[in-house]
């Protein structure tokens, strides 16, 4: 199978790129119901304040909010409910370490649909960004935008 697959992104996490320096990504399964996935074929998840722990060799998405399907009545599951992520054992406990020994995060960064029509969550490796690396990276992006505008103007 080649590589790159279609995907279809059904969700971003904007903010985390904000708050965020993103080192490394990878890719999980996630483990969900019926209704769950239904309402994510929808679009109605939300990755805002979201993070992940592992926790007895699991490793769970903690505040990833998926809205109730509309048609699910008695089969619809708690929104909030930490959701289990399906990696390989050998990734987690190196995710562990990491985690633990240089004070990084894990962030899910997107959700997605990949071309056998499974759930994916993109995970990425982040470590916090100071105040002043918040106010850097929007100075540059109005700087950038203004440059462009200018570029547009002149026809350059």
């Amino acid at each position: 199978m080649p590589k790159n697959r279609p995907v279809k992104t059904v969700a971003n996490n904007k903010k985390a790129f904000h708050d965020y320096f993103i080192l490394d990504r990878f890719e999980a399964g996630v483990e969900l119901f019926g209704t769950e996935v239904k309402s994510i074929r929808m679009g109605n998840v939300n990755l805002k304040d979201s993070f992940c722990a592992i926790k007895n060799g699991e490793i769970f998405a903690h505040g990833m909010h998926i809205s109730p399907y509309e048609k699910g009545n008695i089969f619809n599951r708690d929104p909030m409910r930490p959701k289990r992520l399906l990696m390989h054992k050998r990734e987690i406990m190196r995710l562990y370490g990491k985690i633990k020994q240089e004070g990084l995060t894990l962030i899910p960064l997107s959700v997605y649909f990949n071309s056998d029509g499974r759930v994916k969550i993109e995970l990425g490796l982040a470590k916090g960004k100071k105040l002043y690396d918040k106010r850097e990276a929007l100075a540059r992006r109005d700087s950038d935008r203004d440059i462009e505008r200018i570029k547009k103007e002149r026809n350059i």
